[in-house]
């Protein structure tokens, strides 16, 4: 009965996988990362990941406290950000969010602060999306590890 959890498990992580391929939600980059993770660092990707959503939380408040100043005009300046939320992204594969950056930072370098207003509504919801279901699918991992008997750290 054991093993039929596990199976349950892998093809539901499978599952989901598959659909945020499809969506575009990621590309190959995170089954490169995937592919890192071996039993001597059985959780590679999640503190990967996890570090991307702690820089990227601080990005996305850098970004919006600049676009809340309507004062605001060092666009250059938001360009770096966004050169290092769209690595990042890149980095774990996060394709529709890197696409967004791309965007946005289209939208900075014309000083169009409407368009960034707009790409930065655009990015929170594709970065919200995006971490949802990256913890839906680590939920599942560790679901499936503790089925199989591997210990696996607690997630929060």
């Amino acid at each position: 009965m054991l093993g039929l959890g596990v199976d349950r498990l892998r093809a539901d992580m499978n599952r989901l996988l598959a659909i945020l391929f499809h969506q575009g939600v990621l590309d190959e980059q995170f089954l490169q990362l995937q592919q890192l993770q071996d039993e001597s660092s059985p959780n590679f990707v999640f503190e990967v990941v996890t570090i991307y959503f702690r820089e990227s939380e601080k990005l996305l408040r850098i970004l919006r406290d600049n676009l809340s100043d309507r004062e605001f005009s060092d666009y250059a300046k938001m360009g770096i950000h966004l050169n290092q939320f769209l690595g990042s992204s890149s980095s774990i594969g996060a394709k529709r969010v890197r696409n967004v950056c791309v965007a946005f930072r289209t939208a900075s370098e014309q000083n169009n602060r409407l368009g960034c207003l707009r790409a930065l509504e655009l990015l929170e919801h594709e970065y919200c999306f995006l971490k949802n279901k990256l913890y839906e699918l680590f939920q599942l991992e560790q679901q499936r590890s503790m089925a199989a008997g591997v210990r696996y750290p607690a997630q929060h």
